[in-house]
């Protein structure tokens, strides 16, 4: 008995539903990111820190001048080799959304891929201390509360905290900038962050808080 019309359009209805759900599920399965796929490590594909970087430039000291005119309760010692980090949030914490981060998140990580020296150039109302990378490990023991009173912790009372402090990241203004800071207080014990500064009436400071850097602070 042969198959009616009516039976053969039925048929080719339903194939051809049956075509257009497979293109769409196969569309979506193509466009959705792999949940297994691994994120870039950033310390192999764009190293930071390495040496032989030179004196850090003139104008990083203002920046850093301009976030230490409040006085400080205790010591203030900066590692004299420039040290940053970018954590991974799907590659980089920084979630850059116009030109100007654009500019400063590019210009923070070719400005940071190589360490620079510190010198006593900052116009800081308290007084500081430029901290040798070789005395660090000497340094540790001595933090508070770990143990100020160890032998050979004499020129380190009262110190709580080392600042490992990256090179600025400019905008083509030079007006506004990325900056970190890493404050350890020994062992798996500080914090860090990179955040945004702003210069205005001639003065660096802090910018207020913005999904560029939301990710970028961190504790250990």
């Amino acid at each position: 008995m042969g198959i009616s019309w009516r039976l053969w359009f039925r048929l080719a209805l339903v194939v051809a539903i049956l075509v257009v759900l497979w293109v769409r599920i196969a569309a979506l399965h193509r466009s959705r990111p792999s949940a297994n796929k691994p994120i870039a490590d950033l310390a192999a594909t764009s190293p930071l820190n390495r040496p032989g970087g030179g004196f850090a430039p003139a104008e990083a000291y203002e920046v850093y001048s301009g976030l230490y005119q409040e006085p400080m309760q205790d010591p203030l010692v900066f590692v004299q080799d420039s040290v940053t980090d970018i954590p991974q949030v799907n590659g980089s914490c920084l979630r850059p959304s116009t030109a100007t981060e654009h500019e400063m998140a590019d210009a923070f990580v070719a400005a940071n891929q190589q360490s620079h020296r510190w010198e006593e150039k900052f116009s800081i109302p308290a007084s500081y201390r430029l901290l040798p990378r070789s005395e660090v490990a000497q340094v540790r023991p001595c933090m508070k509360p770990h143990g100020s009173d160890a032998s050979g912790c004499e020129n380190y009372k009262g110190l709580r905290y080392l600042r490992y402090l990256g090179v600025p990241g400019f905008d083509q203004s030079h007006t506004h900038a990325l900056v970190s800071v890493i404050k350890s207080c020994g062992g798996f014990c500080g914090s860090g962050g990179i955040f945004m500064v702003e210069k205005t009436d001639g003065k660096w400071q802090r910018s207020a808080p913005s999904d560029f850097t939301s990710n970028c602070s961190w504790m250990y």
